[in-house]
């Protein structure tokens, strides 16, 4: 009878034990960098066309402040008359991805000015733009591809 007990407790603690880890944990997608996140996008979709950009570029375009950000990759267009963007952000607290959300939405409204009626193919793409958080994780996208840049995102972040 002891055995019997102690098999069946051994069993439901192993079957516990994998679901556990096939749920995929809560912190999965924590571990990963901005630049891992970036290789599934472009696994997915092209970004030669455009040219990565630094710190002082995010500043720049999203006006975030550095210490807010954990790790980031940013693709821009190569022209100042294409408006293709890519940013994968990680910011280092979720509490702050409203105020870098905010901060792209000001980009996006700007972006949209500067093209309307200047390049209508572009002001186009800025208007079916991605932009969504996950976690600490936030993705701006402008692109011909931005719904498989998305389909991407969400794939790594699973």
């Amino acid at each position: 009878m002891m055995k019997r007990l102690l098999t069946i407790m051994l069993t439901v603690s192993v079957v516990a034990g994998g679901l556990v880890g096939c749920s995929g944990g809560s912190g999965a997608s924590e571990e990963l960098s901005a630049a891992e996140v970036a290789e599934h996008i472009q696994q997915a979709a092209s970004l030669e066309d455009m040219k990565q950009g630094d710190m002082g570029k995010l500043q720049k375009l999203y006006h975030i402040e550095a210490e807010n950000v954990e790790d980031f990759v940013l693709y821009t267009a190569s022209s100042n008359v294409k408006a293709e963007e890519l940013a994968i952000i990680k910011v280092k607290d979720a509490i702050e991805a409203d105020n870098v959300l905010e901060n792209i939405r000001q980009r996006i409204e700007a972006q949209k000015v500067k093209f309307q009626d200047y390049r209508p193919v572009e002001y186009f793409l800025i208007e079916k733009h991605v932009l969504k958080t996950k976690g600490r994780f936030i993705v701006f996208a402008v692109s011909e591809e931005a719904g498989r840049m998305e389909d991407a995102f969400d794939e790594a972040l699973k």
